[in-house]
């Protein structure tokens, strides 16, 4: 793609040496969209995201083959503080905030790296705090005290506050209710359509991300084995039999459709 801001080419990533974990991935996101990796629990998307962001190393992995670029420049031999200079952030899979903090502490955080002023840190403050009503309600209150989905909200504005141009977002859905999941997955859209934020997701629950995405990327063992525009994606009647549960004779049980994996085609 001519507008895309991130390409990843036939990535390889290895863990300790031995563990062969992405098999030759590639993916696009276009700037100013929203882009979702799906697949089960183990296929790789966290792995993907963290090859972006350059924090494989804290897991032991590297990228072994391909490259990743963005915005025209190779970045697999940059820092995570390089990535959030150039405007990519992550928000790790389990929210991860500081328990001790207050939540306007914890969003204050995200704001260390900049250099544009207190003026400016204030706007985007309170910023964050329009998109985030909650956050605000609860400013004085410790992270660990707060639940799991004002924890969530935290961790995307903690992000939001570094000024970024893209985020990726590893599991927003995790642990919350399906309220909470689409005020989360509602506010993701907003901030892609009112701040132009770039959005690359990677989530397990396929419903609801082809509901928001412009493009997804279905991963399975490491290798991405579908791709295509979110609405098409949903329509694919392979996408509703192995991740929606749905079949051409309606919902199916689990007893039903566990041995899934002989059949789908792209296995065969």
């Amino acid at each position: 793609m001519s507008d895309a801001l991130l390409s990843v080419n036939g990535i390889e990533v290895i863990y300790n040496h031995v563990i062969l974990v992405l098999k030759g991935v590639s993916l696009q996101v276009p700037e100013g969209k929203i882009v979702a990796l799906l697949g089960g629990n183990g296929a790789g998307k966290t792995t993907t995201l963290r090859a972006v962001s350059n924090l494989l190393s804290g897991e032991r992995g590297e990228v072994t083959k391909g490259n990743i670029v963005l915005r025209g420049e190779r970045i697999e031999s940059l820092s995570t503080a390089d990535m959030v200079e150039r405007g990519v952030v992550q928000v790790m899979e389990g929210r991860h905030c500081f328990a001790h903090l207050t939540i306007e502490e914890n969003l204050l955080t995200g704001a260390y790296t900049r250099k544009d002023g207190k003026a400016a840190i204030a706007g985007t403050l309170e910023k964050v705090y329009n998109y985030f009503p909650r956050l605000r309600a609860r400013r004085s209150s410790q992270a660990a005290y707060t639940s799991g989905g004002e924890q969530q909200m935290c961790a995307i504005g903690r992000a939001l506050m570094a000024s970024p141009r893209m985020v990726l977002l590893d599991e927003p859905s995790m642990g919350l209710a399906p309220q909470i999941v689409h005020e989360v997955f509602e506010i993701v859209k907003d901030l892609n359509q009112r701040e132009k934020v770039t959005f690359l997701l990677a989530e397990q629950n396929t419903n609801m991300a082809l509901r928001y995405a412009d493009y997804g990327y279905i991963l399975e063992s490491g290798r991405i084995v579908m791709d295509g525009e979110g609405k098409a994606l949903a329509e694919n009647d392979d996408v509703k039999e192995f991740y929606l549960g749905v079949s051409k004779e309606g919902r199916q049980s689990f007893r039903d459709a566990k041995f899934y994996r002989r059949r789908k085609r792209w296995l065969s």
